[in-house]
């Protein structure tokens, strides 16, 4: 069953939130009611944390409480995302199975009192967890206001205790096959670490100094799968049961210990969490950028928004407001990338607990509110999309994803902390952005021939076979970008000897790797074209390459900064140093300029995003939105979806939705 299913039954978009009426009394149930009808709500989220009542000891189920509720709001029009309630256990669990709870590095077992306090490897949690799954499906699953299933919430909790050490030591027989596999791929002749016994094995605990890298991205691997699996578990007890799709929803971009491409091709409907972590602009770029890589997960399927705020935005040590008209903004900028809906962390504000400051749609100061306001302002914004249901996204720029290379750049001993995997992915779907062109996120090994321009940001683990799928990807006609410290070690974490990348890029790239030089704090190396590059350099040969810009200076001086080489159809461009920002921005026009990609929509000033994103039967729709406080014309008006009427301008901070263009 497809996302499109859950639209059919919805009657369009999916607009509403989580709904905890456990919270509440029947006074506020019944104002609820009026609310949720007056904001249009027609989907909610519920049991996301109601194991205690759900089963209030081992094995008795308490669902009278639940069935009423669901009752309630079928009659209101509102349809269910019911949820498992496994990433919080009741106290009675942990008394009786304190083995179950998680472990840190160091040792410390920590104890009931917050959300997420269970180690997934554990049986009695992996049993429970299957059996609470079962038990729900049995009794809703084919209840007719039941649109979807959620299973557990935002999995992310490591352990390190023996039930992991004992799951990571199966693990690891089944991909080394042998103990002397496993020593030649961590390299455990250094510093003595020769395993003798499969007992000797252990998860990457707190130690005296560097972990072993091979090791720690290994137990990254298995704690995905186990991730996986525990999912599949409740996934499968929900099927067993009920026809209705079901998901769990994915947090970006580094929350989850978790391969998202391995974890999404489970799911029916691929969902996804999203909080900004800047104000103003930053806010929209996270929106974008979360957007474009949960599609990009969903391989082609639509997907939805499960979670945001409505008025919150993650800055440090502090929680910001979102300013007047960025709720709407946000919410469109996710449908805009293919979102079916977009849904809130939660429908009202809880009284007391550890979120009782966590944004809702009804907040503490109750309906006659801004915030409530914009909320009914939002719901009829939806309410007037649905036409866009199923439609499509595509994007003619790729840029490249893999969670072992972000699992690489997070060992122990690197030459530079200043490698930041997930930063360099995030700057270059920015300046995509910024360009105002559609990106979608790729995996190195997946095929990439109907992308335009390919950029790869941060593989310093790359595989001998993305190695040669980006090889073939340039020789058939594409255009890649490959930035620094690519390529310096393989699936196994060890460097590659003879330089680097891989041969296969080596040669899509014409050129090698000799010397990586990490720069100091502030310092900045001058190029020949008069930029500067921060953090990191390279002595570089060319082995067939065009040196394009050289460096000035020090040991590097003449030699090649970035290059360009014609392979095949195609061409591939090395960068070797981290190019300041408005340098950066002027290569990156320069490579969609020769790869013939134009921004979706032209004309626009800056701080105005214009998306092309949805298709559907030879029809398109095209999301403009103005995060500035200026009145801008529209350089081809059309039909607004949202005013039923033909829209000319944009107002400061407002949104259209053309049809047809």
């Amino acid at each position: 069953m497809t996302t499109r299913s859950i639209t059919d039954r919805l009657g369009g978009l999916a607009f509403g939130g989580d709904y905890n009426p456990e919270q509440w009394d029947e006074a506020v149930w019944k104002e609820d009611d009026e609310l949720m009808r007056r904001a249009r709500v027609n989907l909610a989220t519920v049991g996301v944390f109601s194991w205690a009542l759900l089963e209030p000891e081992e094995g008795r189920y308490e669902f009278g409480w639940l069935d009423a509720h669901i009752e309630r709001l079928h009659a209101n029009g509102v349809a269910l995302d019911l949820a498992t309630p496994t990433a919080s256990p009741p106290p009675w669990f942990t008394l009786a199975h304190p083995d179950a709870l998680p472990v840190t590095p160091e040792g410390t077992r920590l104890v009931h009192g917050s959300r997420d306090t269970y180690c997934l490897a554990a049986p009695a949690y992996r049993r429970a967890a299957r059996r609470i799954a079962a038990a729900l499906a049995e009794r809703y699953g084919d209840h007719p206001a039941l649109a979807m299933w959620h299973v557990h919430n935002e999995y992310a909790t490591l352990c390190h205790c023996d039930h992991t050490a004992a799951g990571f030591r199966v693990w690891l027989r089944a991909r080394h096959g042998s103990l002397d596999a496993l020593n030649e791929a961590w390299g455990t002749a250094f510093w003595s670490q020769r395993y003798s016994s499969w007992e000797q094995v252990l998860p990457p605990r707190a130690t005296q100094w560097h972990k072993n890298p091979g090791q720690a991205v290994d137990f990254r691997r298995y704690w995905s799968d186990e991730v996986i699996a525990s999912c599949c578990e409740q996934r499968d007890a929900i099927r067993a049961h009920s026809d209705r799709p079901v998901t769990t929803n994915l947090m970006l971009p580094a929350y989850q210990h978790v391969d998202l491409w391995a974890l999404a091709r489970e799911l029916d409907v691929v969902s996804s969490d999203q909080y900004p972590t800047s104000p103003g602009l930053g806010a929209a770029a996270d929106v974008a950028v979360h957007a474009d890589r949960t599609r990009s997960l969903a391989g082609g399927r639509p997907w939805l928004l499960m979670e945001q705020g409505t008025n919150t935005v993650y800055a440090g040590d502090r929680v910001l407001g979102k300013e007047p008209g960025e709720m709407l903004r946000h919410s469109l900028g996710h449908i805009a990338r293919g979102s079916e809906g977009a849904l809130f962390f939660q429908w009202r504000q809880s009284r007391a607990g550890a979120e009782t400051w966590h944004s809702a749609m009804v907040p503490h100061a109750g309906p006659e509110s801004r915030i409530f306001r914009e909320v009914t302002q939002l719901g009829d914004a939806v309410g007037r999309l649905g036409e866009l249901a199923g439609s499509t996204v595509s994007a003619s720029v790729a840029v490249l994803d893999d969670p072992d290379a972000w699992w690489a750049l997070g060992v122990d001993g690197l030459p530079s902390a200043r490698l930041d995997y997930h930063g360099a992915l995030l700057r270059a779907h920015r300046t995509l952005w910024e360009a105002g062109v559609g990106v979608d996120f790729a995996h190195p090994e997946q095929e990439l021939g109907s992308y335009s321009l390919v950029v790869a940001p941060a593989l310093f683990l790359l595989t001998d076979r993305g190695a040669q799928n980006l090889r073939r990807y340039v020789a058939g006609g594409g255009t890649l970008l490959v930035q620094h410290a690519t390529g310096l070690v393989d699936e196994r974490l060890q460097a590659r000897s003879g330089g680097w990348p891989a041969k296969p890029l080596r040669e899509a790239l014409g050129v090698r790797g000799e010397e990586y030089r990490p720069l100091a704090q502030g310092e900045l190396v001058t190029l020949s074209d008069g930029s500067h590059g921060t953090d990191w350099s390279e002595r570089v040969h060319t082995e067939g390459a065009q040196a394009v810009v050289t460096y000035t200076h020090g040991m590097l001086a003449e030699g090649p900064a970035l290059t360009r080489h014609r392979s095949g159809d195609g061409q591939g461009w090395y960068l070797s140093t981290r190019l300041d920002d408005t340098a950066y921005a002027a290569l990156m026009a320069r490579l969609l300029a020769e790869a013939g990609v134009e921004p979706e929509v032209q004309g626009l000033p800056a701080g105005v995003e214009g998306v092309v994103r949805r298709a559907a039967d030879g029809r398109r729709w095209t999301f403009v939105l103005n995060h500035t406080d200026g009145a801008v014309p529209l350089p081809d008006p059309g039909h607004d979806l949202l005013t039923d009427t033909v829209a000319h301008e944009l107002p400061p901070g407002g949104c259209v939705v053309l049809r047809g263009h």
